[in-house]
């Protein structure tokens, strides 16, 4: 058998069938295989985000990059949609970011501008008028050099409600530095934005405990 045709046959078989040099052959060609792959890559950019779907961990995966930038020493800002009638955990977390230090600004900008879930409010004019309002205020960190990851939480909650516009945020994020990343969450997210995003990650629902089993939402988890 000549090598390609062995290494065909390896990465056919699972790894738990393989004995310890077939392995460590298989694993090796792989190894050298990302190397190339990672070697021809050396753009970098800016990027937009867009994390949507029915499933739970949308707002979490972004504040994750959020944690990410923040120990690279990046300035950020967040801008929460619909949150904002409660104080949500995660802006008690980042807290020691918020706050100035040595006469210098904030490394974490964190604004929740909601009014809380849409069936609460009630409300459409209002609704409207508070995602336009923190529309103006995200625009005012997307323009921002100085600010290399802008998080624009539920933001597509409010497009898909007709608050803003989809013509409206893809002209804000025309704006942006070529190096600056933004991420847009909520489920829903538009064609159209999908389209203009660099990654797209769809949350899918497969199990839920509120819906399966009556179980409330619990602090840690959902808030």
């Amino acid at each position: 058998m000549s090598e390609s045709l062995e290494f065909m046959g390896l990465e056919r078989a699972t790894t738990g069938t393989l004995d310890a040099e077939q392995y460590q052959r298989k694993m090796q060609r792989r190894k050298e295989v990302q190397e190339q792959r990672l070697a021809g890559m050396t753009a970098e950019k800016g990027l937009v985000i867009v994390h949507t779907g029915n499933g739970k961990g949308k707002t979490t995966a972004a504040l994750g990059m959020v944690l990410r930038s923040l120990g690279h020493g990046y300035r950020v800002a967040i801008v929460q949609f619909i949150k904002g009638a409660w104080e949500p955990a995660e802006k008690a977390a980042f807290s020691p970011w918020s706050m100035a230090a040595d006469g210098r600004s904030p490394q974490l900008e964190f604004h929740a501008m909601g009014e809380g879930f849409t069936w609460e409010t009630q409300d459409k004019e209002r609704d409207t008028q508070m995602a336009q309002r923190a529309w103006k205020k995200a625009l005012t960190f997307i323009q921002d050099p100085e600010f290399k990851l802008v998080l624009l939480d539920e933001v597509n909650v409010a497009l898909k409600h007709g608050y803003l516009t989809v013509e409206q945020v893809l002209t804000g994020l025309e704006q942006k530095p070529e190096d600056g990343h933004v991420i847009l969450t909520g489920r829903g997210a538009p064609a159209a934005l999908c389209d203009r995003a660099d990654l797209v990650t769809e949350m899918t629902l497969i199990k839920h405990p509120f819906k399966e089993q009556g179980v409330k939402a619990q602090p840690g988890i959902e808030y």
